[in-house]
């Protein structure tokens, strides 16, 4: 590299802040006023960048928000994947969610970070915002099914989806709880008996197909 060239590293870092700083800026304004309030090009103007600058890092307006869960694609799969020896794949979803319950992780909709509360409800209440949630919820759907059998049959398919629908009711549940003023110790004793009575559930179906 040429002294006159800019280093690739912080070419890369100065791309990472950007795209930070146009997410925060767009979900402040999201906040602020609702998702359908605020338009792409206001967005653009409050974060000092072009719109087509803007698009080069999100594909589209939704994306600006829920690039936050894209941290957590494939996470059911990794889970299965890397589990103990002995450890059903239920089991490690179990326990892994136990853990992300503990840790207050807002991906499982407890959290007593107010923001975060507030983010969901974003999410929740945002029609489109829902809509296009689904889009990671299938993905991960698939993931978690080729970790539970790469030769994809429909037994693991069939667990996969019911996992997944039970981790997306589960989160609406302690969110709604939160958002409503409950006690959060409350709240994780309540989440911490759902999360049995769902992978219960779970096991009761699952267990026919060796899962």
């Amino acid at each position: 590299m040429s002294p006159s060239e800019p280093d690739p590293g912080l070419r890369t870092l100065k791309k990472q802040r950007t795209r930070q700083t146009i997410a925060d800026v767009a979900i402040a304004l999201f906040l602020d006023r609702g998702f359908d309030q605020v338009s792409v090009a206001e967005i653009a103007a409050a974060a000092e960048v072009s719109k087509p600058t803007l698009f080069r890092y999100f594909a589209s307006k939704e994306e600006l928000v829920l690039h936050r869960f894209a941290d957590h694609l494939g996470e059911a799969g990794r889970v299965v994947r890397g589990r103990a020896p002995g450890l059903t794949p239920l089991d490690a979803l179990e326990r892994h969610h136990l853990e992300r319950l503990e840790a207050r992780d807002p991906n499982t909709g407890l959290t007593d970070d107010p923001e975060a509360l507030a983010f969901l409800r974003l999410v929740y209440e945002t029609p489109s915002l829902s809509a296009h949630l689904m889009d990671y919820v299938d993905a991960d759907t698939r993931a978690l099914a080729e970790a539970l059998d790469p030769d994809g049959g429909v037994g693991a398919r069939l667990v996969a989806a019911q996992y997944m629908a039970a981790r997306q009711v589960l989160a609406h549940s302690a969110w709604t709880r939160l958002a409503a003023g409950q006690d959060t110790n409350d709240a994780i004793r309540q989440a911490t008996a759902e999360t049995a009575m769902a992978f219960a559930l779970l096991r009761d179906g699952a267990a026919a197909h060796g899962f």
